[in-house]
């Protein structure tokens, strides 16, 4: 019997990668995945059949976490995905759900937490390692900001994230809303991936992604079309995008991850969505080119900051 390698710009389902091939703990995947967070809408069965939606379009890595839905979201994941698709699952830590109040969520950022997170996480996606877990830090972009007891040091938080991976329950180590500095303090212990909020119009962490690129540690932005909330600037309103987005006969939303991926290569995206249409068009966006010209009017884009407390 022969085998037949597989090319790195086909998935192990035979599609075509969403947005082609990077990197990603040490394995191939689509440029363009899928952030989980709003799955949190629909009802199970829509939310599996999106799923397998997803990996039909090329894609083969989804961005999850325990305290969406509070255990949904990781349930309908476990349930949607087969171990053939080969998708590469990444979940986090450092936060917990919470009802009742404006936001969904509450830190949990003590060691003793980030450990109870991974086997919440290990259980509810079923899996015997969650190949990649970012520790969410809440010192960096618009988010929570802790107190308390849940002003924990970052070598402390690596000190059991380390410990979780060399017990073999997660495979490898991501930091989200991370500075600059604490990024360089986590390098030693070896870094896949940072999630920071970054997009056309909110560049303000442009350092800590080429650091990433020159060490090899996939950038992978939330917010890649800046704020779904009040108060934060959007890609999709600047006038630019929307020459851009005319010119080529696309939405504006998909000239700001078509930029994403343009502007750096090690840039991975995970845009979220519950609606199937959108769903295509977040993986189409990974066939866009843009000239020169284009990425010169887009990089003339001012960066804006916006002050919220969200997710």
């Amino acid at each position: 019997m022969t085998f037949t390698a597989r090319t790195p710009q086909l998935t192990a389902t035979g599609a075509a990668r969403a947005g082609g091939p990077g990197t990603l703990a040490g394995r191939t995947v689509s440029r363009v995945g899928y952030g989980a967070m709003q799955l949190r809408r629909p009802d199970r069965e829509a939310a599996i059949a999106l799923l397998r939606r997803a990996v039909e379009l090329g894609i083969d890595h989804v961005d999850t976490a325990q305290f969406y839905g509070d255990g949904f979201v990781n349930e309908v994941i476990a349930a949607a995905l087969r171990p053939e698709d080969d998708v590469l699952v990444v979940s986090k830590v450092g936060a917990e759900a919470a009802h009742g109040g404006p936001i969904p969520l509450r830190l949990a950022q003590r060691p003793e937490q980030l450990r109870a997170g991974v086997e919440d996480n290990l259980k509810s996606l079923g899996l015997e390692q969650v190949p990649l877990v970012n520790l969410r830090r809440a010192d960096h972009g618009p988010g929570l900001r802790p107190e308390g007891d849940q002003i924990v040091d970052l070598d402390d938080q690596l000190a059991v994230m380390t410990d979780l991976r060399d017990e073999g329950k997660i495979g490898a180590i991501g930091l989200s809303s991370v500075t600059l500095d604490g990024l360089r303090r986590a390098l030693p212990v070896g870094i896949a991936c940072v999630q920071n909020a970054y997009s056309l119009v909110s560049r303000d962490d442009e350092d800590m992604l080429r650091l990433c690129l020159a060490e090899d540690i996939a950038w992978v932005p939330y917010f890649p079309l800046g704020g779904a909330y009040a108060g934060l600037p959007k890609v999709t309103e600047e006038p630019a995008v929307a020459t851009a987005a005319q010119a080529l006969g696309v939405a504006p939303a998909q000239i700001g991850l078509a930029w994403l991926l343009q502007h750096a290569p090690n840039t991975l995206l995970i845009p979220g969505t519950a609606d199937l249409e959108h769903l295509r068009a977040n993986t189409d966006a990974g066939a866009i080119t843009l000239d020169e010209a284009t990425l010169a009017a887009l990089d003339a884009v001012p960066t804006r900051s916006g002050d919220i407390e969200v997710p």
